[in-house]
């Protein structure tokens, strides 16, 4: 489940509290969960955490270790998780890998755990960039608009597999491709080639806008998502379609959620998320009361 900004949030917090700590001891419970470089473990003992990034839905965390630089990249897969010491834990079954840290930017004695029955770890040499090449598409929050523009320009089929395939766009997955297409009056099933220059640039608009403010919230706590520190995240109070199959529009418009069963689930509403821009359909407002108990910023997208 975690996407981009669940593993945003969960690098800013690595950043935080581990950033310069030392690895004392890395325990692996599942050999399997490592998917590429298990016997090069022992190399990171005693090496320095000198820096954490996030790539599409992984963070990768940066050693360094007598003038040399190592990676372990974090893939959190459906229900993978990374969490402190001192997190609680409803399946301790799952928790498969152990990285015990000394020193850091708060001098507290960390450990992170990587827990999860489908998360894996890959420990990279100095082939980070062609590891990137292989697995990653364009970043959805650096991606310049021009070249969104020409990247969607280029391609055809349907809209939604397109948002969540991550060797082209690295990050949305299921939940947010919903809510920005909601939120940008798209069909998820819209043929990308018939796209406008300018319902691009809505796209690309809303994107930026859904993910920067489900950072902010500290992401989607939809099913077994936590941050490293065990908050849960606020942006599922926000979401206007996802899951809510059923449930009346939230711009009161009169009509109802529905779901479209594809791949992956798609919640629309007819007519809010028309095929065409043909016919009336309603306008899309985020509410105060969709922002009750949490303290994000409030914004209106029509």
């Amino acid at each position: 489940m975690p996407e981009l900004p669940e593993a945003e949030v969960v690098a800013q917090q690595l950043r935080t509290h581990l950033l310069g700590a030392q690895l004392s001891e890395c325990w692996v419970g599942r050999a399997d969960i490592v998917r590429e470089g298990l016997s090069t473990l022992s190399w990171y003992h005693g090496a320095r955490l000198e820096g954490v990034e996030r790539y599409g839905k992984s963070v990768a965390l940066e050693f360094e270790n007598k003038g040399e630089l190592r990676y372990v990249v974090a893939e959190l897969g459906m229900t993978g998780l990374l969490l402190f010491r001192d997190t609680q834990t409803k399946h301790p079954q799952h928790v498969h890998v152990r990285m015990s840290f000394t020193g850091g930017m708060n001098q507290n004695y960390a450990i992170g755990t990587l827990g999860g029955s489908d998360g894996c770890l890959c420990s990279i040499g100095a082939g980070l960039d062609r590891y990137r090449a292989r697995r990653f598409g364009v970043d959805p929050l650096t991606v310049p608009r021009d070249e969104f523009v020409r990247l969607l320009q280029a391609r055809r089929g349907r809209l939604k597999p397109l948002l969540m395939h991550q060797q082209v766009i690295a990050g949305i997955g299921n939940i947010y491709a919903n809510e920005i297409l909601f939120r940008a009056r798209l069909h998820p099933n819209r043929e990308v080639s018939r796209l406008r220059g300018s319902t691009i640039d809505t796209l690309y608009d809303t994107m930026q806008t859904v993910l920067h403010e489900a950072i902010a919230c500290g992401g989607s706590s939809v099913k077994d998502f936590y941050a490293p520190d065990g908050t849960e995240g606020r942006y599922k109070r926000r979401h206007l379609v996802y899951g809510k199959e059923g449930q009346p529009c939230s711009n009161r418009c009169g009509r109802m959620i529905r779901r479209l069963q594809s791949e992956r689930s798609s919640f629309f509403v007819p007519l809010a998320n028309p095929t065409a821009f043909q016919g009336n359909s309603c306008r899309v407002h985020l509410r105060e009361s969709v922002m009750k108990d949490c303290d994000c910023h409030t914004v209106s997208i029509t």
